[in-house]
């Protein structure tokens, strides 16, 4: 398991939870297993990572690619399928209509020599989606081990809480495993794992420690700091290729690349220009406002739904509670008019300035102006929280 280790850094907990959920090959795993967290907390990782380390038979799955019933179906099926049938077969493209075809020609493909007797695993990535589709899919996948009496582990991956997926209805209750984000010291050392060879590990640990010091109060997703870290680190390193400092002369390396870290803290997120050009902006030393498409803007562009909860937030604190069924609902009844009005009332609710209000008549207020279904995510909640 040493191998193991190396390649699944700060997640020992949650490896080990899972190894022994898992256990021997021919046991009866869990029925189903709901792992939640933040994007980039390294849950798909880490579950790729252990079913592939151990050898076992699974199949991974993204709902938000099979966003129909039948393509996620069938694209199972024919994944185990193709587990199931020699390297040299063909194996026949497998049609599935609903999800009781899905357990009977389930029955069937499990009867390979090659998955019997031991522990199927199926992932669904992006788990949040499943909740658009047929009611019956969800508690069908949760009981999936006992509708087909096989051995079938199902592993569902989501950023958003069990409590929101739980039906109405009522379903087996998986076993639920949270992955908490990332330390800032998980992500120095996680990212200082990835040192270039020609540069020793100190050198390249003093680099990330350096880029965390300035990016780690606005962005602390994994994969964006990776990406920012390989982007900006020939710049650091600039002065050691020239000759003109040594590994250890962090204030020459630090003057020389923090005005190119303020240039890529414009860009956190955006992506609006390829990694070639931004490259091509570090070497020739180009302004960015020169460079079509990169971010000289002189306001903050907000994130999507953050827009959204401004809007929603200046409603709640200027308009008066008892308005929101007139403003917000299509089918409100009839309202009553009346020219009376409270004496405080007389007076503008801009004069008066904005009045507190809670966080559910928020939500309520941005689901309403949002067109498209708003999921409660950990993303939603923390722009709220920022904002």
């Amino acid at each position: 398991m040493a191998h193991l280790e190396n390649l699944v850094l700060c997640r020992e907990s949650q490896v080990s939870t899972l190894q022994s959920l898992f256990g021997e090959r021919h046991h009866f795993s869990f029925p189903s297993i709901f792992i939640y967290g933040h994007t980039a907390s390294g849950k798909t990782y880490v579950t790729q990572t252990l079913l592939k380390t151990l050898e076992l038979p699974h199949v991974f799955v993204n709902c938000v690619e099979c966003f129909t019933l039948r393509l996620l179906l069938e694209q199972i099926l024919n994944k185990l399928n193709h587990l199931s049938s020699s390297e040299d077969a063909c194996p026949t493209h497998i049609t599935c209509e609903t999800f009781n075809d899905f357990v009977r020609l389930f029955k069937q493909v499990t009867k390979a020599e090659s998955l019997k007797d031991q522990t199927v695993y199926i992932v669904l990535d992006k788990a949040e989606y499943l909740r658009d589709m047929e009611a019956n899919l969800l508690p069908g996948f949760l009981r999936l081990q006992e509708l087909t009496d096989r051995n079938v582990t199902v592993i569902l991956l989501s950023e958003i809480v069990w409590e929101k997926f739980r039906p109405n209805t009522g379903c087996f209750e998986p076993f639920v495993l949270y992955f908490p984000d990332y330390s800032i010291g998980n992500l120095q050392k996680i990212l200082s794992h990835d040192h270039p060879p020609e540069y020793s590990a100190d050198f390249y640990a003093a680099y990330i420690n350096i880029l965390l010091g300035v990016f780690y109060t606005v962005c602390r997703d994994l994969k964006e700091l990776r990406h920012l870290a390989v982007l900006n680190f020939p710049k650091y390193c600039e002065p050691v290729v020239k000759g003109e400092a040594s590994e250890r002369d962090t204030r020459k390396l630090w003057r020389n690349v923090e005005p190119h870290l303020k240039k890529a803290m414009q860009t956190v997120y955006l992506r609006e220009i390829s990694s070639s050009q931004w490259e091509k902006i570090q070497k020739d030393d180009t302004d960015p406002g020169q460079l079509k498409g990169l971010s000289a803007y002189t306001h903050v562009e907000l994130p999507y739904y953050s827009k959204f909860i401004l809007i929603a937030a200046y409603l709640a604190s200027y308009n008066p509670a008892r308005t929101d069924k007139r403003f917000f609902l299509k089918h409100h009844g009839k309202i009553k008019k009346t020219n009376f009005l409270k004496k405080h009332e007389k007076t503008s609710n801009h004069l008066l300035g904005p009045k507190p209000f809670p966080l559910d008549r928020l939500l309520a207020i941005l689901y309403s102006i949002v067109d498209s279904r708003v999921a409660a995510t950990a993303n939603i909640f923390s722009q709220d929280g920022e904002l």
